[in-house]
């Protein structure tokens, strides 16, 4: 699939964070150019370097299909380029033969070839997922910081676990999942100070098999309450009657009798501002960071379900209510600890 571009113009596809990748639906309004107020539509790129099953470009695909369907954006996408160098090479081809008006995507792994596209097509708003700067006239960055629910589950973590031991698998020990491992860590020793949380990294960004071989070996070492940094964890704890927490989106229907809660990273408002600045004529390179926290509506915590194993006590669901209104009007900071976790375990990188 790496290199092959799918046109995704559909307008009144259903958008779904986790369905099959590719495009169907309804191409009646296809050569629609123009909004309703008689604007010009803006063309949008995807560029995304895993499958967009894969939660963390899910989430920018997932917002991009909002502005496509409430017609503001045309949009089609390319996924799985990889890391090898294809993603230079698709980005410079779309920006050449296509000439969008925007392009988002993830630059981590792609870092350099992205922003070396970015500088020969100063026309064209660059707008990617990096743990870098923006670099003028044209690369804004964003991320996701949803370590604020990452808190919040982790106080609920530390109060559902009957071993004290906790498991959670991440992709790699980078700054940008180090914060969401760490807040998660810190919420579940605030209620439980007792509680171990055991830390693995798989070093990759999508290897759902890898993650759940992880997440096996943590509930063999005792943990009964994971945090699915990365997918693949949920079904290990639903293969073991155990209690889990999604991330990035709201993953409780891949198993409703384990998922408690997921941190959930709405790319909305992000992608609502970068479509306003562009088609404005007012866009520039900047960070974007703000629009991904709770206070912007870039973060939330999914719907507790009280349908798991055991429920959730109702003094629980009353601290995460009350911690989750102080974060929201700035009564109460989370931490944002971005080094490794202590006595966390890394994978080997495959050959």
């Amino acid at each position: 699939m790496s290199g092959r571009l799918r046109p995704c113009w559909v307008v009144l596809a259903a958008v779904m964070l986790l369905a099959a990748a590719g495009c169907g639906g309804d191409n009646d309004n296809e050569s629609a150019a123009t909004t309703e107020g008689g604007a010009k539509t803006l063309s949008v790129f995807g560029a995304y370097a895993t499958p967009i099953e894969e939660p963390w470009d899910g989430v920018i695909h997932t917002a991009l299909k909002k502005e496509q369907k409430a017609g503001r954006i045309e949009y089609k996408f390319v996924d799985d380029i990889g890391y090898s160098g294809d993603m230079e090479r698709q980005l410079r081809e779309v920006a050449q033969s296509d000439e969008p008006d925007i392009i988002f995507g993830d630059a981590f792994g792609n870092e350099e070839a992205v922003r070396r596209v970015a500088a020969d097509f100063p026309e064209i708003a660059f707008v990617f997922g990096s743990g870098g700067g923006p670099a003028e006239p044209n690369f804004s960055v964003f991320d996701n910081w949803i370590h604020e629910p990452a808190y919040l589950s982790g106080l609920i973590a530390g109060k559902l676990t009957k071993t004290n031991t906790l498991g959670v698998v991440g992709g790699y020990p980078v700054p940008e999942v180090n914060r969401i491992v760490n807040a998660f860590v810190q919420g579940a020793q605030e209620t439980n100070p007792k509680v171990e949380t055991k830390v693995s990294f798989i070093n990759s960004w999508f290897d759902p098999a890898a993650a759940k071989e992880a997440a096996l070996a943590q509930i063999d070492s005792g943990a009964d309450v994971l945090f699915a940094e990365r997918f693949g964890v949920i079904e290990a704890a639903k293969e073991h009657d155990l209690l889990s927490f999604g991330n990035m989106s709201d993953q409780h229907k891949l198993a409703p009798t384990s998922v408690i809660t997921s941190p959930v990273w709405n790319m909305t408002p992000t992608v609502k501002f970068v479509v306003k600045q562009v088609a404005a004529g007012s866009y520039t390179a900047q960070d974007l960071k703000d629009f991904s926290m709770m206070g912007k509506g870039g973060a939330s915590l999914a719907p507790l379900n009280t349908q798991v194993e055991g429920g959730i006590p109702m003094p629980v669901q009353n601290l995460v209510t009350k911690r989750e209104r102080e974060i929201k009007n700035g009564a109460f900071r989370v931490d944002i600890d971005e080094a490794q976790p202590a006595g966390s375990v890394i994978a080997e990188k495959k050959s």
